[in-house]
């Protein structure tokens, strides 16, 4: 059974006092004044969805019931409330937020006027969770049940860090109190738990990655063997000996850093090494036959192992719209015969997955083939699925810190999705976009004060 944990990076006494105001907040009459919401705070600790009473008659118990046990099985720290229009709808996500405590996503249907998502930057890359709403709330055009399951079920696999213990919710209130009792080694203790638990679950995703990604060395090996080139063959010119010694060095490279990687975002120099070698192999392989010499241009994005495109086509993925993408030959030809591309999946807990659709883990691996040709052209390549929406935030492009998070922010670094925090969380990073798919403020416009988010 998970235990609730804090980060620990500089947290110490500042984060022991922000408990201790997280407690004064949840205990202060204002709190109930925050537009009602110390019901649905009290709820979402122990289920993560609230319905107002007042509401039922639109989401009833029974889809409510049904929701918490998509999250519960998910374990994820994903929150949704149902309210009605008389929660404040200015203040309603970030006074939620405040009062429930723990760092997470947050949904709110707020009676007629539609769905809004925002998210802490431990749980969530900026900006995804406005973008799923906008798009679910558009697309299920104010069904309150279909566009709270959309989001869940695109959002759960973005979302980091762990659900709510649910069998000690009371935590959530004595807890600033236990840890300013249990002080020094106590809270050590607490420290080492979530600290391990991020750990744990980089070296799970690196591990998923490594499988994935010693395939793709293992191709490049297959195509280096294939080519049959002798540097020492009287018909092998200065060029193509370049070629081929660029190619088999990043070969090398390639192995090396796979087995010198450390966590997940070391993968993107590996995939980097393995685009520049394959580029250098086709470049051998023109010049063997007397072709003209290929134009440097991204993989195909089909299945990186093809090596580098030959032209753009206009594709669309399963449930997605039309873009266009660069395609090896073969996929051309697949796509202009009307038939299905050759698709790289991998295997995930839902069974085998396009990349692109594999979880965020998967998000170094394609940035490494992709690096080369420009920040803007994955997120391009990838709107509307999994990684396209978290490749496409700035928190995606911004460097990591090691003590200073995000834009010198230390936030990110003190926190993961579950942890608990009170009222210590940025309230100007817990915002952004407009309401979507209600009846008054549908098509996710804006409620005129949305500068405040």
């Amino acid at each position: 059974m998970r235990t609730l944990a804090r980060r620990t990076r500089g947290a110490g006494p500042l984060a022991l006092v922000a408990a201790l105001l997280g407690l004064m907040l949840l205990l202060a009459p204002s709190a109930s004044a925050a537009g009602g919401l110390s019901n649905a705070a009290a709820t979402l600790k122990k289920g993560q969805v609230y319905v107002d009473p007042t509401m039922l008659n639109r989401f009833s118990q029974d889809q409510a019931d049904a929701l918490t046990k998509k999250i519960e099985k998910a374990d994820k720290p994903i929150f949704i409330a149902v309210v009605p229009d008389a929660a404040n709808k200015d203040t309603v996500l970030t006074d939620l937020r405040t009062l429930v405590g723990i760092d997470g996503v947050y949904g709110v249907w707020r009676g007629t006027g539609g769905f809004l998502a925002h998210a802490d930057r431990g749980a969530m890359s900026v900006g995804v969770a406005e973008r799923i709403s906008g798009a679910v709330g558009r697309a299920d055009k104010g069904d309150i049940n279909a566009t709270l399951n959309d989001f869940v079920d695109q959002a759960a696999p973005q979302t980091k860090g762990t659900g709510v213990n649910h069998s000690t919710s009371i935590a959530w209130v004595v807890i600033p109190v236990v840890l300013l009792a249990l002080a020094g080694a106590g809270v050590f203790f607490l420290f080492r738990r979530a600290k391990k638990r991020k750990e744990e679950q980089a070296r799970a995703e690196l591990e998923q990655l490594r499988r994935v990604v010693d395939e793709d060395i293992t191709a490049f090996g297959t195509e280096l063997e294939r080519l049959d080139f002798n540097p020492r063959a009287a018909d092998a010119d200065d060029a193509q000996r370049t070629d081929y010694s660029h190619a088999l060095d990043a070969y090398e490279k390639s192995k090396r850093l796979m087995d010198e990687a450390k966590k997940p975002e070391d993968v993107k120099q590996v995939t980097e090494a393995i685009e520049d070698g394959r580029f250098a192999l086709a470049t051998l392989a023109a010049r063997r036959d007397s072709r003209p010499l290929p134009e440097r241009r991204p993989p195909c994005f089909m299945d990186p192992r093809h090596g580098p495109s030959v032209k753009d086509v206009d594709w669309a993925p399963a449930g997605g719209s039309a873009r266009s993408v660069p395609v090896c030959q073969a996929d051309a030809d697949r796509v202009a015969a009307g038939l299905d591309p050759a698709v790289r999946t991998v295997d995930t807990e839902h069974g085998p997955q396009p990349y692109w659709n594999a979880g965020p883990a998967y998000a170094p691996y394609a940035g490494g083939y992709y690096s080369s040709f420009g920040s803007g052209l994955l997120p391009g390549l990838l709107v509307g699925t999994v990684l396209g929406s978290m490749i496409s935030t700035p928190a995606y492009a911004a460097p990591v810190m090691d003590h200073g998070g995000h834009g010198g922010h230390g936030y990110q670094d003190q926190y993961e999705g579950g942890d608990y925090t009170g009222a210590d969380f940025n309230a100007g990073d817990f915002s952004g976009g407009g309401w979507s798919g209600g009846g008054d403020f549908g098509g996710g416009g804006d409620f005129g004060g949305g500068g405040d988010w």
